[in-house]
């Protein structure tokens, strides 16, 4: 029976159950389980099917055991700002909200207009400010659905309710919390004064624990469900999918002048950091100074990512056209249109027809519309790349010294047109890879936690079983 630790990767469009086993110096991984992870419309909002998910992880902890893995620990993580709500018995009150409801816009307007100013509010959060934040949800909640707030005990970010449901033990893991806006980017804490100010319950606010700390352990009826009779820990690690990918970065901006590009559903552009930085100039910019593992700060900027051509192939899929990746990208590459879409506008946030939103911006914009699918991939591709290295020029006014170089990681890492765009736009060399990012952030985390490892650097290769 080989000794395992299982990343739980939770993904905006699909989740993984993996197995990570660390022998002389290799870590290989093992997917055993993969499933859809889809938004469904019921009553005018967006929820995420939370009991689903949580059966298919369930699930997938039964098959690694079933594979003949003795499980070490288990680690959660997933996307930033959501939130599940649980009562004084733990009862789960609703399904948690998607991020991409309708009802978050204007939330932050609304926000600032009674209890804050932007630049205050940034000078201690340090956080990004869009409608989907935490905060600004909350607030507007206590008008939109004062029964539920009364009713509720406890506030549990996404990974912090898949633990609670695992373990019976309620707490919020550090870089998961940052990603709210009611930390306090310079003390890693709980903002108390802008709950008090804000007037939400403290008592919704639970422990912050910090990656590597233990959650619990799985509770009896989990342990009977899939079918093992020992203890097994559930370890906080990056729970915020961005803070367990770039802890694989080794190379840092510090010592090298790296950046990271976590490419996936969201882009997430920017540097390790050892403390935030606060000021106007970073906030007009579109920064965030967001939890790292060990206390850091992952400087960076939520890009809009391959939502936009996820979004399409979805819509192909449904009307009967290619999906396959490789045929699309050697069509975009023949491609001579050179359209570039805002990608970060709204009107790609959730359009009934992507091709069409994008059709309708490059018309009112002036600019030649895609009319195949190739023309559309490279539309989107080179979009992506000219907003990569807008966002190397913002680092760079921000920086003591510039970004020298940039290491791709993420399931976007594999897109060789995206890379080379990238590289001409930005006019630095960059690595591409590791493509699990995430979930060896995850398993690393949970290693050293158990004693296994002491730094990243003891792992030499790592291999996919």
């Amino acid at each position: 029976m080989k000794k395992a630790y299982i990343a739980v990767d939770f993904g905006g469009g699909s989740g993984r159950v993996i197995t990570g086993v660390v022998s002389a110096g290799t870590l290989t991984l093992n997917e055993v389980h993969r499933f859809t992870n889809r938004q469904v419309k019921l009553g005018g909002h967006i929820y995420w099917n939370f009991l689903s998910l949580f059966d298919e992880m369930v699930t997938g902890l039964r098959k690694a055991v079933d594979a003949g893995y003795r499980i070490e620990s288990i680690g959660i993580d997933t996307w930033g700002v959501d939130f599940g709500l649980i009562d004084a018995e733990g009862n789960l009150l609703s399904n948690p909200v998607c991020y991409r409801d309708h009802d978050t816009c204007g939330s932050a307007a609304e926000f600032f207009g009674r209890y804050d100013t932007p630049e205050h509010h940034y000078s201690e959060a340090g956080i990004q400010i869009m409608d989907i934040n935490t905060l600004f949800r909350l607030v507007k909640m206590k008008d939109t659905a004062p029964a539920i707030m009364a009713a509720a005990d406890k506030l549990l970010f996404t990974p912090d309710l898949f633990s609670y449901f695992l373990t019976g033990n309620a707490c919020n893991e550090y870089t998961i919390a940052t990603t709210s806006g009611l930390i306090d980017a310079r003390t890693r804490s709980w903002n108390h004064s802008l709950i008090e100010r804000c007037g939400l319950p403290e008592h919704l606010f639970c422990p912050i624990v910090m990656p590597g700390a233990t959650r619990g352990h799985l509770t009896e009826e989990i342990k009977r469900e899939i079918g093992i009779d020992y203890d097994v820990d559930v370890v906080a690690v990056g729970s915020h999918d961005t803070a367990s990918a770039v802890y694989t970065v080794n190379s840092t901006y510090a010592t090298d002048g790296t950046a990271y590009l976590s490419s996936g559903t969201w882009s997430l552009l920017g540097v390790m950091l050892d403390e935030p930085i606060l000021t106007d100039e970073a906030r007009e910019c579109g920064f965030t100074n967001e939890g790292g593992v060990g206390g850091r700060i992952t400087f960076l900027q939520n890009i809009t990512g391959l939502w936009i051509l996820q979004q399409l192939m979805g819509q192909w899929k449904d009307e009967g056209l290619t999906t396959d990746y490789d045929i699309l990208l050697a069509d975009a590459e023949k491609s001579a249109i050179d359209s570039v879409i805002d990608v970060d506008h709204p009107t790609f946030h959730s359009p009934h027809s992507m091709s069409g939103a994008i059709a309708d911006y490059c018309r009112e914009n002036g600019m030649a519309v895609p009319r195949t699918q190739g023309e559309f991939v490279k539309c989107v591709v080179q979009s992506l790349a000219t907003r990569y290295a807008k966002g190397i020029d913002a680092l760079n006014r921000l920086l003591p010294s510039p970004v020298k170089r940039l290491q791709i990681i993420g399931g976007g890492s594999r897109n060789k047109l995206l890379n080379r765009l990238t590289s001409e736009k930005t006019g630095i060399p960059l690595d591409a890879g590791p493509v699990e990012a995430t979930a060896i952030g995850n398993i690393l985390i949970q290693a050293m936690a158990g004693g296994e490892i002491k730094n990243t650097s003891e792992i030499k290769s790592i291999k996919n079983d």
